[in-house]
């Protein structure tokens, strides 16, 4: 499976309801969506206030690339100051790429906060679990905070959720190398953990036998989805074609 299938399978993950492990399913209205021709926009974030990844500039061109083939308006961004009512009132989703630090203000907090609660799909990639540690609403949308690190390796990513879109394509067990982030807290019961990664298959990892690494939930009435996938260079680095499934996924987020 191609590395860049993380980036597909986070936005078909942003339209698909979304909730707790054994909670109820509640689905939000779509968003009212406004762009050039129809087009729905996706505005993506990759500003750092801490540690910047290489991977985000790859990362960056596999996104708008996706968005182009999906008919997507991908607007790339370094200013968190975009983030305001009326900018974000033209987009149906939020992507964080690599964000880290204390990089938003109080009122860009505060329009992101509006953003996803009153509907809009938010994406996070790898390490914008490191970020706004201060701010705790952040910690509940993304779902758990990054704690540590060990060295880049190969491991198993263990798929928990065969039947949600965002999964579908990916085989049940699937090898592969990333920096596996262990989190402050184990989300579960928080999200729907959709993968997990075998601790006994890389060294290092501190969180035990159950280790989520990609999740959704809901925030209000917006979906969210988080993937720690994407640390290296080479995780966005493969041309990406996305099965069909994948190709429907990038519709329906927008939708």
């Amino acid at each position: 499976m191609r590395p860049a299938v993380v980036l597909a399978v986070a936005v078909a993950a942003v339209a698909s309801a979304c909730v707790a492990d054994g909670g109820a399913e509640h689905a939000p209205s779509p968003r009212q969506v406004t762009g050039g021709a129809g087009a729905a926009r996706v505005l993506l974030l990759t500003r750092t206030a801490g540690f910047r990844h290489e991977s985000i500039r790859p990362g960056a061109a596999a996104i708008r690339r996706l968005g182009r083939e999906h008919g997507l308006v991908v607007d790339q961004t370094e200013d968190a100051g975009r983030l305001n009512d009326a900018e974000l009132a033209a987009y149906r989703a939020l992507v964080f790429l690599s964000t880290t630090g204390e990089f938003l203000d109080a009122a860009q907090e505060a329009a992101l906060q509006r953003f996803v609660e009153r509907g809009g799909g938010w994406v996070g990639i790898h390490a914008a679990s490191a970020g706004e540690y201060d701010w705790p609403w952040y910690g509940e949308l993304v779902g758990a905070r990054l704690a540590r690190h060990p060295a880049i390796q190969p491991a198993t990513v263990h798929v928990a959720d065969r039947r949600h879109p965002a999964m579908a394509p990916l085989p049940a067990l699937w090898t592969r190398t990333d920096e596996w982030y262990d989190f402050r807290i184990n989300p579960r019961g928080r999200v729907h953990v959709l993968a997990t990664v075998d601790e006994s298959s890389y060294s290092g990892g501190g969180m035990g036998a159950d280790h989520p690494i990609a999740w959704c939930h809901q925030v209000g009435a917006g979906r969210v989805f988080y993937t720690a996938l994407g640390h290296t260079v080479e995780s966005f680095a493969e041309p990406a074609r996305p099965s069909s499934g994948l190709d429907s996924g990038w519709a329906i987020a927008v939708k």
